[in-house]
């Protein structure tokens, strides 16, 4: 799985961090930036991001910004992208399960470290259960 990471300057430490993660679960990742904290635009990372997903460059992304919110809706523009900014735990492994997310965005404001590598290790473990929530994600892109 080729997992594609994005983040503004709110999230850079976050993102630099989840390289770590992500190698020591053995999962490939593409770094779409930023490549500091110095101050940037949000959307020109998840817009690239969440391109790659959509091309089938990636599978997944991990995204990372101050709250979580500004990425997630970026990434949300893109057809075929559910992008869940998520604070806890369940919310993340609810993300995969009913809504089958490709996009977990975290706040690095808002979730420390600890909190966020136990969000993505579920996020990544969880499976997306199928059945109703299939026919839920196929409104969600009736109406882009």
């Amino acid at each position: 799985m080729m997992i594609a990471l994005a983040a503004d300057h709110g999230g850079f430490h976050h993102k630099e961090r989840c390289k770590s993660l992500l190698d020591e679960l053995g999962l490939v990742w593409k770094d779409f930036g930023t490549d500091s904290a110095e101050g940037v635009d949000y959307p020109d990372f998840s817009h690239a991001a969440a391109r790659a997903i959509q091309q089938g460059v990636c599978d997944r992304g991990v995204f990372f910004c101050g709250t979580g919110i500004g990425m997630s809706m970026a990434a949300n523009r893109h057809r075929g992208i559910r992008a869940a900014a998520c604070q806890v735990p369940e919310a993340a492994r609810m993300s995969r399960l009913h809504n089958d997310a490709n996009v977990l965005a975290i706040g690095e404001r808002l979730v420390d470290w600890a909190l966020a590598e136990q969000m993505i290790r579920l996020w990544l473990e969880t499976p997306f259960e199928g059945g109703r929530h299939e026919r839920r994600i196929g409104k969600i892109e009736t109406e882009k």
